[in-house]
């Protein structure tokens, strides 16, 4: 968990600094992090319990099966000339992630997609770092490389055809598919 809330506090960082660039593509793959100060949870748990004694919280962990993974979905949105996977999409990567993490023998193909807009060889490579930031989102999470293969199909495979906001929001987007 410690590991999750760090990549999402370097992801916060990472966007504050570029705010209005554009993308550079050979960049590593971000991923959102969070993270709690410890100054927040001691002053949390001091105004909680009084005693200021800290407690551990005693809820037990769940593996996800492939009903949870289905409920969690498949699909994962980016925004326009972006490959930041969105807070929003946490528990499509928590559906995934643990149930990689409860068998090593379980594969998937990410293929990262994009809109229409822009060069064949750009949407290539957008679609490659929209997958691989899945496929590190992942991993950050305990599941292993070998188990996550991160593909680009760019703008070659589209969701929806059109080309107004609405199509192209929809096929700007990761897939997560069993091998």
């Amino acid at each position: 968990m410690k590991l999750w809330q760090l990549s999402l506090s370097a992801i916060a960082a990472a966007a504050l600094v570029g705010c209005g660039s554009t993308v550079k593509l050979d960049d590593k793959a971000p991923v959102e992090t969070r993270a709690t100060t410890p100054a927040a949870t001691s002053s949390s748990t001091t105004n909680a319990n009084p005693g200021g004694v800290n407690s551990q919280s005693q809820v037990a962990s769940v593996d996800l099966g492939a009903a949870d993974v289905a409920k969690a979905g498949r699909l994962v949105y980016f925004d326009f000339d972006s490959y930041v996977v969105k807070d929003e999409y946490r528990n499509v990567i928590d559906a995934h992630a643990k149930r990689l993490n409860a068998d090593r023998k379980v594969r998937l193909s990410i293929e990262g997609h994009t809109d229409e807009r822009g060069g064949r060889e750009y949407n290539l490579a957008l679609g490659q770092k929209r997958a691989e930031a899945v496929a590190k989102s992942l991993t950050l999470l305990g599941a292993t490389e070998a188990q996550a293969e991160p593909v680009s199909f760019g703008k070659e495979r589209p969701a929806v055809q059109g080309s107004d906001e609405a199509a192209w929001a929809k096929n700007r987007r990761a897939e997560l598919k069993d091998k």
